[in-house]
């Protein structure tokens, strides 16, 4: 009844949060301390995201969005250093679009521009020639442009410049990347100026969330959670994979998200050992462990949790010694993390922990205890790092970007998920939960998300949401298609 209640009270929220989660403060504040960051005699000029090529809402790159706040296609600002006044260059008003798509932000509506960004100056994109031709002639300022590659659907830097790469490898395929096609167009505009770039900044300011934005983060990771509980309840041997996907996302969409952070991943028995395996196109059988990781894409933010759980509702004994003894050492990791201190601390600190529990558990299989002991001895040998992280960032990418690795700091958010394997077996037991890092301490957003054995088959027993809806089965379809 009380998780029934968690759903109803997100529901009832979509009311009070709205279409528009951040004021134009928000965005002013952001830029304010971009321009400290990039000092006097500076600009820096972004390009935001072109139109989609098919038939999907648009999304504006992150790092547009984050500094303005504007949803238009092919729109450009420039935020100039120390001051941080900022112009914002806009396509013009497209009448016969918008009578087909709706109202759109355009150069002519520069109230409404202003409104959302913040911004000092609105101009239509074709004026943004002839204001850097003017700099150029009279100052030659000095010019940051953002050279990493811009984030947009379910996007990371990480997967961007996989996919760079895979490019460049590939002998038939000359595609140069939009944004570098940018940076060469603004050097050559700006001839005489010392081009720099912004990736450092922005990366610095995204490390630490604002209030407003952690807000956020946690309404994603309230409707992951959600999901995962709802999986935990349906999950049944002979079910598929994809299944859980479409039940999350209902969860995710009738509150507002999106999109999808990434790619769900959902993985039965040996599919998990491929950490990132998404085909999702297996049966769950009975007997195996099954891993869900997956969440929303909620007002440009997101989150990044993980539990795993018996397919048939119920540890196998063996089960229970290896995840009982990885829960434990997940959670030592869990209760050392605290504001100021180097990550490195707290892997020392949870390794001594891990030790501890490794004497204490008894596994009646060797090869399981030999994955055991690997998994406290590589985490012990990370301790002894000069930097570590803990996990990876999360925020508006789900590997977000920022540097976790030399101190915790309030306002970072982070997720941990450190994973034990198997091989003899195919066995990949994993966890993850979102952290805040506060003032005081670690805030562990997805706690109420059961981990324990007791608490997992417990949650298990209840009805869910797929016990109530079946996928259609071969009769169903000729009796539709019946004529």
């Amino acid at each position: 009844m009380k998780n029934r209640t968690i759903i109803l009270s997100i529901l009832l929220l979509n009311v009070a949060w709205g279409e528009s989660i951040f004021s134009s403060e928000e965005f002013k504040s952001r830029r304010t301390k971009l321009a400290k960051a990039m000092g006097t005699g500076s600009i820096a000029i972004l390009q935001g995201a072109p139109s989609e090529t098919g038939y999907v809402k648009f999304r504006q790159y992150n790092e547009f969005y984050y500094l303005t706040g504007i949803e238009t296609p092919h729109a450009y600002v420039m935020i100039k250093g120390e001051t941080g006044e900022t112009t914002l260059y806009l396509p013009h008003k497209n009448p016969r679009r918008e009578r087909s798509e709706g109202h759109l932000i355009s150069a002519e509506n520069v109230d409404g521009a202003k409104a959302v960004s913040g911004a000092d100056n609105v101009y239509s994109i074709e004026m943004m020639g002839e204001h850097l031709w003017r700099m150029r002639m009279r100052s030659k300022p000095i010019v940051y442009l953002y050279q990493s590659p811009p984030e947009r659907h379910a996007e990371s830097r990480d997967l961007l410049l996989r996919y760079e790469g895979d490019i460049q490898n590939d002998p038939w395929d000359h595609t140069e990347p939009r944004y570098k096609n940018f940076i060469k167009n603004m050097s050559d505009q700006m001839l005489g100026s010392e081009i720099r770039d912004l990736t450092p900044i922005l990366d610095q300011l995204r490390l630490i969330k604002s209030p407003a934005e952690i807000a956020v983060i946690k309404k994603a990771t309230v409707l992951s959670c959600l999901g995962l509980m709802e999986a935990m309840r349906s999950a049944k041997p002979g079910m598929y994979e994809y299944e859980l996907d479409g039940m999350a996302k209902y969860i995710y969409h009738i509150n507002g998200a999106q999109g999808d952070a990434y790619y769900s991943l959902i993985a039965n028995g040996p599919n998990a050992y491929m950490p990132h395996y998404h085909e999702k196109m297996d049966q769950l059988k009975d007997g195996d462990l099954m891993l869900m990781d997956y969440s929303p894409d909620y007002q440009y933010y997101m989150s990044d949790i993980t539990r795993m759980i018996p397919v048939n509702g119920k540890f196998s004994k063996e089960q229970a010694q290896l995840y009982g003894f990885y829960m434990k050492c997940y959670r030592a990791i869990l209760d050392h993390i605290r504001p100021h201190v180097a990550p490195i601390e707290v892997r020392k600190e949870a390794a001594e922990e891990m030790n501890r529990i490794l004497s204490k558990t008894t596994f009646d299989q060797s090869h399981h205890r030999k994955a055991a002991e690997n998994f406290v001895n590589n985490y012990t040998r990370s301790g002894k790092r000069k930097y570590a992280s803990l996990g990876h960032g999360v925020g508006m990418a789900t590997h977000d970007v920022g540097d976790h690795s030399k101190m915790l700091l309030p306002g970072m958010v982070f997720t941990i998920e450190p994973a034990l394997r198997v091989p003899e077996e195919n066995i990949y037991i994993r966890l993850e939960d979102l952290i805040v890092i506060t003032e005081t301490g670690a805030e562990i957003i997805s706690d109420f998300v059961p981990m324990d054995i007791r608490g997992i088959e417990k949650l298990m027993r209840e009805k869910g949401m797929l016990d109530r809806y079946k996928p259609l089965t071969a009769e169903d379809y000729k009796k539709y298609l019946k004529k």
